[in-house]
């Protein structure tokens, strides 16, 4: 790891304030990628901004068909919830499948949103559920968030609030994990609003995106048969050690087929 300047603001002004005065700052949340890009001399900041100071990033509200969950709430928080589990079960599921409890326990959701990994789970269900990321200068809707490998639609020194979810009919969350890492080599999350649906995928490409071939289908036709001719396209796909391009547009369907037959 190399040198760098240490800050633990109290507020957002001071936080932005720090960022827009060093060289090449870069903000802190759960640290589950940053420390490790950082050990690894991958990264090197000039100035971490640890946002841990600040008050009012965290806590899980649920009010007029919205669950609204703050950047800094630990994954753990969002698996265990009552209210997320009585609102939302897909989502506090797919946030007790992130990792393990180390993970779950220091890992935050606006650093995973802001971070967004290709093969991360939380950005399935922003795309899937509709989402409106709101930050501290905006709101952002989660359709337009995300846009290429480890790129969002984030201004340089704009921090993640809170983000909200509205609440679906019914909704649920299918996907392969890296056996090791516990990653979504795919992730397909599919919410039913009122007979409208919505199909987000994470792990397949370089950023978590619509599947809109299949929601056209089973907005037709909520069955997972019906999905048996629907080609998904592996152009642009994830090609790695974990799994082809190829392989990963198959898991794109068998996900989806599972999570239509979770939705019962």
């Amino acid at each position: 790891m190399y040198q760098f300047n240490y800050h633990k603001p109290a507020t957002l002004d001071e936080a932005t304030a720090l960022y827009k005065e060093a060289d090449d700052p870069i903000y802190l949340s759960g640290g589950q990628t940053l420390i490790p890009t950082m050990k690894q001399r991958l990264a090197a900041p000039t100035d971490v901004i640890d946002l841990a100071g600040i008050d009012g990033l965290s806590g899980i509200t649920v009010s007029g068909g919205v669950v609204q969950i703050g950047a800094f709430t630990r994954h753990a928080q969002v698996a265990e919830s009552e209210a997320v589990r009585s609102a939302i079960p897909a989502l506090a599921d797919l946030a007790g499948q992130i990792g393990d409890g180390q993970v779950r326990n220091r890992g935050t959701m606006g650093g995973s949103v802001a971070n967004s990994d290709p093969a991360a789970d939380y950005p399935a269900a922003v795309v899937g559920l509709g989402a409106t990321v709101h930050t501290d200068q905006r709101d952002i809707a989660g359709d337009d968030f995300f846009k290429d490998l480890f790129e969002t639609a984030l201004q340089p020194a704009e921090i993640i609030t809170s983000i909200d979810f509205p609440v679906p009919t019914r909704a649920a969350y299918q996907k392969f994990p890296n056996p090791a890492s516990r990653y979504a080599v795919v992730g397909v999350l599919i919410a039913d609003f009122d007979g409208t649906i919505r199909v987000g995928v994470t792990g397949a490409g370089p950023c978590a995106f619509r599947a809109c071939s299949i929601e056209d289908v089973l907005n037709e036709n909520l069955d997972p048969d019906a999905l048996d001719g629907v080609e998904v396209p592996d152009a642009g796909f994830n090609n790695d050690l974990h799994a082809s391009a190829e392989y990963r547009a198959h898991l794109v369907k068998i996900m989806a087929k599972r999570a239509v037959v979770q939705l019962g």
